[in-house]
């Protein structure tokens, strides 16, 4: 009976003792596996920061590639408006002081009104200009009322009737975001001006909970609009893949359909969820 007991004791001390090593080795299986599995969270998150980074600095080199390029075609606007609006006024006042004579009171009267009018007409030019391209005050102002400032400026060449209509409840935007629009708006309607011979420019916003639509529409002459493989309409030097890429760059949609003789039509579509209302 005795050496029963002891053979039964050791058979618990034996059963035991695996019970124990099974325990301690699912424990110390379970502990690395832990910190395996924290390890390659580790790294996955590490990657997942370093991806991050890597997107935030790809977002502000296409930014910052974008601001300059805004600059560069803001200068080359500010250039040409200067040469085709300021400067052609300025010659002519240059012309009719040259042609003043002070023996004719008379003709030397209206010369001196007119001449004063196209310098008048030219300081109101140069601060329209000055307004139009100034980012502070497009900031300042925000989007709705830059472009309808953008469009009073458009309507006293006297060469368009324009019409601005806004649907909706306007929201405010990042101002980077609304300043990449408006030169998007400008670009469109400079476009107008100088190619499409038009006569009527309509500009529509339209604010919906979920998206912003912008649509610039005119009654000129339109072009032939073809398509490359990803869809952008070849730029037939309108700038209109600088537009479709400022789009791109802030989440914007943009589209173009034009045909010969029946207009143009471009759209911008903007996402807002998340935005805040604006105060009207």
């Amino acid at each position: 009976m005795l050496d029963e007991a002891r053979t039964d004791f050791s058979a618990a001390i034996i059963a035991g003792t695996i019970l124990f090593l099974l325990l301690l080795g699912f424990v110390l299986f379970f502990f690395l596996w832990f910190r395996k599995k924290r390890q390659l969270d580790n790294v996955k998150m590490k990657e997942m920061r370093m991806d991050a980074e890597r997107m935030q600095a790809k977002y502000q080199q296409t930014l910052l590639q974008t601001q300059l390029e805004i600059q560069e075609q803001t200068l080359k606007n500010i250039s040409q408006e200067i040469h085709d609006n300021v400067g052609q006024v300025l010659s002519l006042a240059k012309l009719n002081l040259n042609m003043m004579d002070v023996e004719k009171p008379d003709q030397l009267q209206r010369k001196i009104q007119s001449t004063l009018g196209q310098v008048t007409k030219a300081i109101n030019d140069l601060r329209d200009l000055s307004k139009s391209f100034n980012t502070d005050n497009i900031v300042a102002l925000g989007l709705i009322q830059s472009i309808a400032g953008e469009l009073d400026i458009v309507s006293k060449t006297d060469k368009f009737k324009t019409e601005f209509r806004i649907a909706g409840n306007s929201v405010l935007l990042e101002a980077q975001k609304e300043l990449i629009l408006f030169r998007i708006v400008q670009e469109a309607l400079h476009n107008v001006i100088k190619h499409a011979r038009a006569t009527v420019i309509r500009v529509y916003a339209e604010y919906t909970p979920e998206q912003l639509a912008l649509r610039i529409e005119d009654d000129g002459r339109g072009f032939a609009a073809v398509s490359n493989q990803e869809g952008v309409v070849r730029d037939q030097g309108l700038g209109i893949r600088n537009m479709h890429n400022r789009a791109k760059m802030i989440g914007a949609d943009f589209s173009l359909q034009s045909a010969v003789g029946h207009g143009t039509s471009v759209k911008i579509v903007v996402p807002l969820s998340g935005h805040t209302p604006a105060v009207n």
